[in-house]
């Protein structure tokens, strides 16, 4: 880890702040890139804005591997830009590539660098002068809440840090900034240890000292972690450790995860639910379950999200169709659009694997079921309406600037011109969390693009889960299902479907509900790692279209892909390695 000098560890990040406190005052400070730790903790005005600092850390995820989507490393996307992160890196499995450093290597140094800054808060909270204008009282009150969000953050960091690195040291003192930081720490924990015994446990021990539902949701701290934050990570890590990856170290258990979900169900379902607004069409709820929040749109969807100002037209260019006068950006692949269903629910392919995706066999279309009424001939028609929330295909109405306003990907069109090498390769550009309102007034709109970590469905999808696990298809995994699916707009009920009778299809099918529900939000890559499927998803080959002059549609492959067995885990950064003789992981 890189060497910090002491003033710099007391600087927030300057701007930072500010971009965090678009809704809220708590976020709106500006800390003096002078000061030193002397003068942090000596004045608890200033150890505020210390603290309220961590949020920056909280990451965004549009374009955060050098100008590409985390999800343009699985089978979801590939990124039209020839120098982006995921397809120099991730793409062609070169982990070591310095187009993927934001991901492989400052992950590490962001999030201990974060751990530390918790870490230093619980160290020093209890010594800093009380402000003169709060009472003994409320000083007491103001301590026990900042150490209770420390807590969530630092396990909150270390879990991000296990995602793509497995059980790292774990780091619960200050370190001196002057040395390596990690270095007198290169024991690496088992999975047990570092998530169960430590991870859970700061969060169990944490939650009921954060801001409540209601305190939390008051406008002055738009996006405060609170105590349903809480408990929704602790169902999301349960969910993970009961999965085929790591259940036999964690031993957490299916009914672990279920009772995880069901208890913030029980607790906290009457403030939450799945977003929808009247007379808005169902497209358009599913996508602003993730644009809006209770801040900006009376979203009651989202749990814990990272707050931000409100961006332009610069914000989105990068992802947006070139016939708009974007940059392409991250285009969605086939696969993924294979895996919407009907619009009346039923399936348009005969069979699904267990990384969610149609079986593709020897060919590049799925064998077809041909009751669903699917024809690649009108392969959006009637669909899934999450596939129009989510994916611009050919003919879909967008834009301002563009002749008739419609996608039109054909040979020398305007989304797919002669000559443009950041025109789509897969035929599709993303709709998803692109705000539409920016496009308005020839590109002078501005919106709300807030990044969405934690949301109601991901509750209800987790509960579905582990409860198939544990007993089969049941009246309580069609209700959770259903829910998700009806809000989105399709019209069948789950239990209607002759396909899933058993265990084995209904897992397939919640794979493939987790994967269309979540697109783009950064799950996929987790997802299929922890049911240990990630060999299969994300090596297979991304399948996308050619549309022709006479709008007939053929298949293609666009990209190879390369995934091995080792990883599954990141490469711990080299100078970590070198300087700290910590051990690496498996392959690397």
């Amino acid at each position: 880890m890189k060497k910090i000098t002491k003033t710099l560890l007391w600087t927030a990040v300057v701007g930072g702040a500010s971009v965090l406190g678009s809704c809220s005052d708590f976020l709106d400070k500006q800390p003096s890139n002078e000061l030193t730790e002397e003068k942090t903790f000596a004045d608890w005005n200033l150890f505020e804005q210390f603290h309220y600092d961590t949020y920056n850390f909280l990451r965004h995820g549009a374009l955060r591997i050098s100008n590409s989507w985390l999800d343009a490393s699985t089978d979801l996307a590939e990124t039209s830009y020839s120098d982006a992160g995921t397809r120099t890196t991730f793409n062609i499995g070169n982990y070591y590539g310095g187009g993927g450093s934001s991901e492989f290597i400052d992950t590490w140094e962001s999030r201990y660098r974060g751990i530390r800054k918790c870490n230093k808060v619980l160290e020093k909270i209890n010594s800093v002068p009380r402000n003169p204008r709060n009472s003994e009282e409320d000083h007491a009150a103001l301590v026990k809440i900042f150490t209770a969000e420390a807590r969530f953050f630092r396990a909150y960091f270390y879990w991000e840090m296990f995602l793509r690195y497995g059980p790292v040291p774990i780091i619960d003192e200050v370190l001196d900034p002057s040395d390596d930081m990690i270095t007198p720490y290169t024991k690496r924990p088992t999975v047990k240890e570092y998530v169960v015994d430590f991870i859970l446990k700061e969060l169990s021990e944490c939650e009921p000292d954060l801001l409540d539902k209601a305190t939390a949701w008051d406008s002055s701290r738009a996006g405060r972690v609170s105590q349903p934050a809480a408990c929704a990570l602790i169902s999301r890590i349960k969910l993970y450790m009961a999965s085929p990856r790591y259940a036999a170290e964690s031993g957490i258990t299916w009914q672990d995860a279920a009772d995880a979900a069901k208890d913030f169900i029980d607790r906290y379902g009457n403030d939450f639910g799945l977003f929808s607004q009247e007379n808005h069409a169902a497209d358009e709820n599913y996508g602003n379950a993730v644009l809006f929040t209770t801040y900006t749109g009376n979203n009651n969807e989202t749990i814990f999200f990272r707050n931000d100002n409100a961006i332009g037209w610069d914000g989105i260019s990068r992802d947006t169709p070139v016939g708009e006068g974007g940059s392409g950006g991250n285009c969605p692949s086939q696969n993924l659009v294979d895996m919407y269903d009907m619009a009346d629910g039923s399936s348009p392919f005969a069979a699904y694997d267990v990384t969610g995706a149609p079986v593709y066999g020897n060919s590049l279309t799925p064998a077809v079921n041909t009751e669903s009424g699917y024809s690649d001939a009108s392969m959006w028609e009637n669909r899934d309406p999450r596939l129009k929330a989510t994916v611009l295909y050919q003919g879909t109405p967008w834009g301002t600037i563009r002749d008739n306003s419609t996608i039109d990907v054909r040979p020398g069109m305007a989304d797919n011109p002669t000559g443009n090498a950041n025109a789509t390769p897969t035929g599709y550009y993303m709709r998803k969390y692109i705000p539409a309102t920016i496009l308005s007034s020839n590109h002078g709109g501005t919106a709300y693009r807030n990044w969405t970590i934690i949301r109601y469905a991901e509750i209800l999808m987790n509960y579905a889960e582990a409860m198939n696990e544990l007993n089969g298809p049941c009246q309580e995994v069609y209700d959770m299902l259903d829910a998700v699916r009806h809000r989105a707009g399709i019209t069948g009920d789950v239990a209607d479907r002759a396909d899933l009778t058993g265990k084995d299809a209904m897992r397939n099918f919640i794979h493939k509900e987790r994967t269309v529900e979540f697109a783009f939000e950064e799950h996929r890559s987790w997802d299929v790692r922890r049911w240990n499927v990630a060999a299969e998803a994300l090596g297979r080959p991304i399948y996308g279209i050619n549309v022709a002059m006479d709008g007939s549609v053929t298949r293609k492959i666009a990209q190879q892909r390369v995934f091995e067995q080792r990883m599954y885990l990141y490469p711990i950064p080299e100078t970590e390695v070198w300087k700290t003789g910590i051990e690496n992981n498996p392959g690397w």
